[in-house]
C-alpha cells in the first residue's frame, strides 16, 4: 500500500467545495496529503478544509475564480508560501450554464465555458508546473468528461471544452515528461452531483444512461476519487498522457 501513500505531499484541488472535487480532496487527505481546496465561494470550501483537518492533515481554503489569471497567481503563490511545494494538482473546477443545441448557443456562453473549463486548466497547470519542474516530480490530473470523447446532447459547448481538456492533457504530458511530471485525465460519465443534475434529474436521460450501463446505475462522486488517488500516487508512476473513463461500462450494457 506504500505505492498509494501521499504522506509528505501537497495537493491543490480546484472546484473542491462539493461533488467530485470534495470527494477527491478527502481521498487525497486520507492517503496522507496536505490538501488546498479552491473555488469561487469560500464558505463551502472552509467546510471541506475542516473535514481535511479532522483527518489530521493541513489544509487551506482559498477563494479563486479559475477564469481569472490574477486569482490563479494568488492561489499558487499562497500555496508555495504556506507549504513550500506542490506535488499534486487536480483541475476540477468547471461550469456549464447552458443546456441547449449549439446553434442556439450565444457567443458569451461559449466564451464563459471555454474560459473556465479549458483556459483555466491551462493557466493553473502552467503556474503549478513551474514549481513542479524545480522539484523534478509532480502529478497533474485533469477532470474531463465522457463528453470530451463523444458529444453530449444539449451540452455541445461543454463537450468541446472537455475534448480540449483531453488534448491539453496529452500536450502537457509530452512537454513535462522530461521533468518527471505526469499529466493524466479522468473522464467521468453521469455522476450524481449538483453540477450534473440537469442530466440525472431528467427521467428520460437517466433511463437511457442506466440502460446503457453495464452496472445499471449512475455513479457517485466517491467512485471517481479512487482513480484520482491512483493517478496522484506512485502506483501510476509509468502512466502519463492517458484518459481514464469512469462511466459504469456505458455502451456495454443491455441498452
Amino acid at each position: 500500500m506504500d505505492l498509494f501513500s501521499l504522506a509528505g505531499r501537497v495537493a491543490i484541488v480546484t472546484g473542491g467545495s462539493r461533488g467530485i472535487g470534495r470527494a477527491i480532496a478527502l481521498a487525497l487527505a486520507e492517503a496522507g496529503a496536505d490538501v488546498v481546496v479552491a473555488s469561487r465561494k469560500l464558505p463551502d470550501l472552509e467546510s471541506v478544509a475542516g473535514e481535511i483537518t479532522a483527518l489530521g492533515r493541513r489544509s487551506l481554503a482559498i477563494a479563486a475564480h479559475m477564469g481569472r489569471s490574477e486569482d490563479i497567481e494568488n492561489l499558487v503563490s499562497t500555496v508555495r508560501q504556506e507549504f513550500g511545494r506542490i506535488d499534486i494538482l487536480v483541475n476540477n473546477a468547471g461550469t456549464n450554464p447552458v443546456f441547449e443545441p449549439l446553434l442556439k448557443s450565444e457567443e458569451r456562453a461559449w466564451d464563459h465555458i471555454m474560459n473556465v473549463n479549458l483556459k483555466g486548466y491551462f493557466l493553473v497547470s502552467q503556474a503549478v508546473a513551474r514549481t513542479m519542474i524545480t522539484q523534478k516530480k509532480g502529478s497533474i490530473i485533469n477532470v474531463a468528461s465522457v463528453g470530451g470523447l463523444r458529444p453530449l446532447i444539449g451540452l455541445g459547448i461543454y463537450s468541446v471544452s472537455k475534448a480540449g481538456v483531453i488534448m491539453l492533457t496529452r500536450a502537457l504530458a509530452g512537454e513535462l515528461g522530461k521533468y518527471n511530471i505526469r499529466v493524466n485525465a479522468l473522464a467521468p460519465g453521469v455522476i450524481q452531483t449538483r453540477f450534473s443534475e440537469a442530466l440525472w434529474g431528467n427521467p428520460e436521460i437517466l433511463r437511457r444512461t442506466v440502460e446503457s450501463s453495464a452496472l445499471g446505475r449512475i455513479g457517485q462522486p466517491e467512485e471517481i476519487a479512487g482513480a484520482a488517488l491512483y493517478l496522484a500516487s506512485d502506483a501510476s508512476s509509468y502512466v502519463s498522457g492517458q484518459t481514464i473513463v469512469l462511466n459504469g461500462g456505458e455502451a456495454a450494457g443491455a441498452g
